[in-house]
């Protein structure tokens, strides 16, 4: 065996205890298997998230979600982060809005206007908070707490987000660990 041989056997035991079997041997799916089918995010669905978005976090004096592009964040999210389970639940959890809101409004959630949407979305908050008061710790989260959290978290850490609705400096010059705060100040970033 030379030398190139040993690095490259020595690398690909380290690369497998490191990596993990499980992620090795996923890797030799058959071209056949069709992993998340249902799970397609076209411009519509987009859109959906951007205005679920938007009623959670609204343009005020600073820009809201649908400025930070939420949907395509959240498309992301789901797509290469969530557990496939969790990916069900968020996808059913959109049609579940939907339908919520068609029974009661009798219109989708995309025509109803601000205050009905606002009105939906409060109401699913008070579900979820009920559902995770009680859950158990290996059941999956609320598909509305899902949005929720992917909401905040998308628009939190967006460009918009930390530097037009937080207060950001943009290269620290040393840390303060006690910063006077006014009623009314951002927070910062």
């Amino acid at each position: 065996m030379n030398r190139r041989e040993a690095i490259s056997a020595v690398s690909i035991l380290l690369g497998g205890t490191i990596v993990g079997a499980d992620l090795f041997l996923s890797g030799c799916k058959s071209p056949d298997t069709k992993v998340g089918e249902e799970l397609t995010f076209d411009k519509d669905k987009i859109a959906f998230l951007d205005e679920i978005g938007e009623t959670i976090i609204p343009a005020t004096n600073t820009p809201g979600a649908k400025a930070a592009k939420i949907g395509q964040y959240m498309q992301v999210i789901v797509k290469d982060c969530y557990e496939e389970k969790n990916q069900k639940i968020f996808m059913e959890g959109l049609t579940k809005i939907n339908d919520a809101s068609k029974k009661k409004f009798d219109k989708s959630f995309m025509e109803a206007d601000l205050k009905q949407r606002t009105a939906l979305l409060v109401e699913l908050d008070n579900e979820q908070k009920k559902y995770m008061k009680k859950k158990k710790p290996n059941e999956s989260s609320h598909y509305f707490r899902m949005l929720k959290e992917l909401t905040l978290l998308g628009y939190f850490t967006s460009e918009i987000g930390c530097t037009q609705a937080l207060r950001y400096v943009d290269v620290p010059t040393k840390y303060e660990g006690c910063v006077p705060y006014k009623k009314g100040d951002k927070a910062w970033a």
